[in-house]
């Protein structure tokens, strides 16, 4: 690859920045709700090289909402004093037009979150308004490639809304963060065993991003000293994997909340890095992870056209449905569940999106 050197420059809230850097062809990535928790630990492991590669240079363009603007202007001078190599430019805006120009990927942080009193429809309504604006601003700005990653609750119906606004962006390009409730369900069974997570492999999160996902580990191996062996098997609890388990990484955000007094981020953060750097390099051989992308009906009798989160391998930034694995009566009446909540909220969105 040449090498050439830049001197970029970026103004904003009346300030320059300047930086040097070396890599003529650098991803550009956006990142919205860039003034957010989340997006304040997922920056610095983008920009140093956990994503894309050590040897990658980068563009990072930061979207947030006007008022936060002063804030993001700290977030810039950060990323400017951590010295980063690879990072080649940074660009801050509150402008779709700006911040979706160009796009190789895009990481749709930012949403409406729920506020107290606030139900469910009223959500939906107010990140419909959202979403169907920034997937307008892919179809007209982004390249065509663009992989665009939801991370903003409800992260499905969301992504849904912002693909539907997109048509000559590949319906298989856009995804949904279900990677956090993955690395739950896998830290969970480590914890259990006395392991690490990496001991752990093939968990699967099907449906939607809430409560009613249901953590599935029929099909998942734990390494025991050298041997692949099947997690019930290693586990010897059913009731707790039927019970328990489910429930703990159903309700681990809120349980998060409860504590912190905040939302997960530091996790959010890392999971949202381990699904990009999976888009971008591909899974493991003989491992698949848990992506939200939008079902073909013939797949797991999951309804056509839902944005439900799935096992998936991924090759040459593609990814298919791991296929064939045997379904158990317990599991189809789960994955039926969350299929039906992601069903009614998607119906609830689209009367929206026809009016917004």
């Amino acid at each position: 690859m040449s090498t050439v050197y830049y001197q970029s420059k970026v103004t904003f809230t009346g300030m320059q920045f300047v930086f040097f850097k070396g890599d003529a062809n650098p991803v550009r990535v956006l990142v919205t709700g860039a003034a957010g928790q989340i997006a304040y630990s997922l920056l610095y492991s983008i920009a140093k090289g956990d994503v894309f590669g050590k040897d990658q240079a980068l563009i990072l363009v930061l979207l947030d909402i006007t008022p936060m603007m002063g804030v993001l202007d700290g977030v810039v001078m950060e990323l400017q004093d951590c010295a980063l190599p690879l990072l080649k430019d940074v660009i801050a805006t509150d402008k779709e037009e700006i911040a979706f120009k160009d796009l190789d990927v895009a990481i749709l942080v930012g949403s409406m979150p729920r506020k107290e009193g606030m139900e469910r429809k009223d959500l939906l309504k107010a990140n419909v308004k959202i979403f169907k604006s920034q997937g307008m601003a892919l179809e007209k700005y982004a390249k065509k490639t663009v992989k665009v990653v939801v991370v903003g609750n409800p992260a499905n119906t969301n992504c849904l809304t912002a693909s539907k606004m997109a048509p000559s962006i590949p319906k298989e390009n856009f995804s949904c963060l279900t990677r956090l409730d993955h690395n739950r369900a896998k830290s969970q069974i480590a914890l259990k065993l006395g392991l690490t997570a990496n001991d752990v492999k093939n968990v699967i999160i099907w449906g939607n991003h809430s409560s009613t996902q249901y953590p599935d580990v029929n099909h998942a191996k734990v390494n025991l000293q050298g041997k692949e062996v099947g997690v019930y098997e290693a586990v010897k609890d059913d009731s707790w994997l039927k019970g328990d388990f489910i429930t703990t990484v159903q309700q681990r955000g809120a349980a998060v909340i409860k504590a912190r007094k905040l939302s997960s981020a530091m996790s959010a953060a890392k999971a949202i890095c381990d699904h990009v750097r999976d888009i971008w390099f591909g899974t493991p051989e003989g491992e698949f992870v848990s992506m939200g992308v939008i079902s073909d009906g013939n797949s797991y009798g999951v309804p056509e056209d839902l944005l439900y989160s799935f096992p998936v391998v991924i090759k040459n930034k593609s990814w298919k449905f791991v296929e064939g694995l045997p379904i158990n009566d317990f599991s189809r009446e789960k994955m039926d569940l969350t299929a039906k909540e992601l069903s009614e909220e998607k119906e609830t969105a689209f009367e929206f999106l026809t009016i917004a």
